[in-house]
């Protein structure tokens, strides 16, 4: 099968704007760490020491999502400020939360 192609020429246009900021104007968090912790009744709400705030659903942290609200309360910060503890001396839960771990995918090594 033989099949014939033309070529038609289109003009095209490419539209350019002026750039309102450089790039070093943007902000690009380099670091994540943990200003405030508070929870609802559905929620782990964490803001960031750089403004950002993120809301886990507590069901994707078994031990979280079962625990009685006011055992919740009852954490801590690590020196990091990467984590968010509790200790099963003081409460009910066992457990430490990496803040990085919920940000975003982990590329893997494969």
């Amino acid at each position: 099968m033989v099949t014939s192609v033309e070529r038609v020429e289109t003009p095209s246009s490419v539209k350019r704007y002026k750039v309102q900021y450089p790039i070093s104007a943007y902000t690009f968090p380099r670091e994540a760490r943990i200003h405030q912790v508070r929870f609802d009744d559905e929620h782990m709400h964490v803001e960031l020491t750089d403004g950002r705030k993120l809301s886990v659903p507590l069901w994707w942290i078994p031990t979280l999502h079962n625990a009685l609200p006011e055992e919740r309360e009852k954490y801590e910060i690590s020196r990091s400020r990467t984590m968010i503890l509790w200790d099963p001396e003081k409460c009910a839960i066992n457990d430490e939360v990496r803040i990085a771990d919920y940000l975003g995918p982990v590329e893997s090594s494969a």
